[in-house]
């Protein structure tokens, strides 16, 4: 009873928080539609023109906008959506370890046991936070998107959201090793398909190191970023408020405990129990060779932001209880002057609650999102009629814009090019 006399006295604290928020923002009026920040381009232009999810946020008048702690609550740790099923597929790496690709299926589909190997419709990668849990977030953004025609499926990590531990290394914050072999698979099993992905929260770091280690060797056509940390090593130290910390801190000590038997032989795991912060969970993790210092240094999602050659929304909110106060989290000059990064910055929201019209509704970050693909790829395809380049069917339109800065990575730097290292035939199915 123990435990769950905690979350109660956890759930408790917040609606006694989260009405404390309300009453002092009873008499604040709200504004609706959200602001883009980004760097004037033609496809700038052509987004602001066509996106209409853009202009419709929050029309509809709500109470639960003044709560920004409750939205996060009802989408980080709400019921699933039970409309959507997966099918788990298990990929062994490299170095032997295992990573789970859950790919999402309606009720009719729910017995087949796998893909086409050969797929046309366009493949949804998403990146949940990386503390192991798939959220009503996530599972809501897999039925929208199986109904608008995409083939979502959801990255997860090392011994994470019940995938084994096949080694005793983890994934570290932002190395994106994993996560290139993820996509190498999921673009044998569907050649002709464009690719998209979506980060959630803490996710959305690992997505970021992926699109600049690899550069133009991505082979994303757009990527979105729901609710993103830009600033990790600071979020670390700074410690996000005292209640997400304990919820978080939880969180983590259960995941672990599954380990503890085969981690206990090569980490302290004493420490890790014992403590009190997210920073001295990660130092145990991950810096038992290294300092935090160059900890950081390999694993800032933000490292090769210059190399990114993709086009990536963020959509971020204004009174994230997770993150902090916009001007002191939101890297702006990055969307000011980086054509292929484009913020949605919202008045509500809390950190990725962006509901539509009721906690138990839709997402209204979801329909930014497949808008702003769809969109991207309209504009891809109109531009490159008038010269002549007229696309293949399901081949992946090209993106060609003018940084200011060094030219992208070559395609030979990137691993996607090397020679394959192991059989797909190693991976396999439940």
């Amino acid at each position: 009873m123990l435990p769950w006399a905690g979350v109660l006295g956890f759930l408790l604290l917040l609606i006694f928080l989260c009405v404390r928020v309300w009453v002092r923002k009873a008499k604040v009026p709200s504004s609706s539609g959200a602001q883009l920040v980004c760097k004037p381009s033609a496809l700038a232009a052509y987004l602001e023109s066509q996106c209409q999810a853009l202009k419709s946020l929050c029309e509809a008048s709500w109470p639960w906008r003044a709560l920004p702690s409750l939205q996060t609550l009802a989408s980080m740790m709400g019921p699933l959506d039970s409309r959507v099923h997966f099918v788990r597929t298990y990929l062994q790496l490299s170095d032997e370890g295992l990573v789970a690709l859950d790919w999402a299926v309606g009720p009719a589909q729910q017995k087949r046991r796998q893909t086409s190997t050969i797929c046309s419709t366009p493949v949804l990668l998403l990146v949940p936070n990386s503390f192991g849990k798939v959220t009503r977030n996530i599972s809501k953004l897999c039925h929208v998107a199986l109904l608008h025609g995409y083939h979502p499926v959801v990255f997860n990590r090392r011994g994470q959201n019940g995938c084994p531990l096949s080694t005793t290394a983890l994934q570290p914050y932002g190395d994106p090793a994993d996560l290139r072999e993820a996509v190498r698979y999921i673009r044998s099993q569907c050649p002709g398909a464009l690719l998209f992905a979506v980060g959630e929260s803490t996710g959305a770091g690992l997505l970021f190191s992926y699109l600049g280690e690899c550069g133009s060797s991505s082979h994303l056509t757009a990527a979105g970023c729901i609710s993103p940390i830009f600033d990790p090593r600071g979020w670390f130290e700074a410690g996000c408020p005292w209640l997400w910390q304990q919820l978080l801190l939880m969180s983590q000590k259960v995941w672990l405990s599954r380990f503890a038997t085969v981690l206990g032989e090569v980490l302290p795991l004493d420490r890790f129990f014992g403590g009190q912060s997210l920073r001295e969970l990660e130092e145990v993790l991950f810096c038992q060779a290294q300092t935090w210092d160059l900890y950081w240094e390999r694993n800032n999602p933000l490292r090769d932001v210059d190399e990114v050659a993709v086009p990536v929304l963020c959509i971020c909110s204004q009174d994230d209880p997770m993150c902090g106060a916009p001007r002191d989290t939101l890297p702006f000059e990055l969307f000011e002057t980086n054509p292929y990064f484009f913020l949605v910055l919202t008045q509500g929201g809390g950190h990725c609650g962006f509901f539509k019209d009721s906690l138990g509704g839709a997402f209204w970050s979801h329909e930014v999102l497949l808008e702003f693909f769809h969109s991207t790829v309209d504009f891809l395809l109109t531009e490159d009629k008038p010269k002549g380049q007229a696309k293949k069917r399901g081949a992946r339109p090209v993106l060609k814009v003018t940084q200011g800065r060094s030219g992208c990575r070559q395609e030979s730097c990137c691993p996607h090019n090397t020679p394959d290292i192991y059989s797909w035939q190693r991976s396999y199915t439940h």
